[in-house]
């Protein structure tokens, strides 16, 4: 814990600015960029079903547009998916502590 302690100092002081976050405010901080991720996520995917659906009806001439649009949908599904374990894993990780 001293280490932490230690290493928050020395970068409060390189940045010149103190860390005065409450733990409601860092958790309200972190709800709000992971609903900003998953709206992005939703937000891309629903892009890319729209351009499909265009292209179905035949509104679409350029395919290229279309299979880009739907491989970063995929990308971007993929990259939630693992970022999910990797939180999973961490929350897993922390339950495990002991204190």
């Amino acid at each position: 814990m001293n280490g932490i302690s230690q290493t928050a100092a020395v970068l409060s002081e390189q940045t010149g600015k103190t860390s005065n976050v409450t733990p409601a405010q860092a958790q309200q901080s972190f709800a709000t960029s992971l609903k900003n991720a998953i709206e992005s996520v939703n937000e891309v995917e629903h892009t890319s079903n729209m351009q499909t659906e265009a292209l179905a009806k035949g509104e679409v001439d350029n395919l290229h547009d279309v299979m880009i649009s739907a491989q970063k949908a995929s990308i971007t599904v993929q990259t939630a998916v693992q970022v999910q374990g990797k939180v999973l894993d961490a929350y897993r990780e922390i339950m495990r502590m002991q204190i």
